[in-house]
């Protein structure tokens, strides 16, 4: 019996550049690197992104592939991203799931762990702003 594993690693960065603490605007990239640690190809057909930030405002984010892309991972390679997401508050979290699909027509789906977004403690943001 196969094993379907993809693996998904996830980094956040807050980008002061593109963020409004004034009016409550917060922009984060994030890098995500999907592995298939498992030994039959899978592909990437979508994916679902919870959002939530410090106040409680939860965003689900629904759609196909990944940056335009379904990518078919073959078992060891693998795919790397980068996209955002933008808060009204400085922290928040996201995490979600990929659906995927193995070439022998599988159907399963991928834990995305959680991970923190964070305008205060990251490091790329270190100015305070008055």
């Amino acid at each position: 019996m196969p094993t379907y594993r993809l693996t998904v690693e996830v980094t956040p960065h807050y980008l002061p550049d593109q963020s409004s603490p004034d009016e409550g605007l917060f922009s984060f990239a994030y890098t995500v690197a999907i592995q298939n640690t498992g030994d039959i190809g899978a592909q990437v057909i979508s994916r679902t992104w919870h959002i939530n930030d410090a106040e409680g405002l939860h965003e689900k984010v629904k759609g196909l592939g990944v940056v335009g892309h379904q990518p078919l991972l073959q078992p060891g390679e693998s795919f790397e991203y980068t996209s955002g997401a933008r808060l009204r508050t400085p922290t928040g979290t996201m995490h979600g799931s990929y659906f995927c699909v193995a070439v022998d027509g599988e159907k399963f789906d991928v834990d995305i762990p959680m991970f923190v977004l964070d305008a205060l403690s990251d490091s790329g943001s270190k100015r305070h702003m008055h």
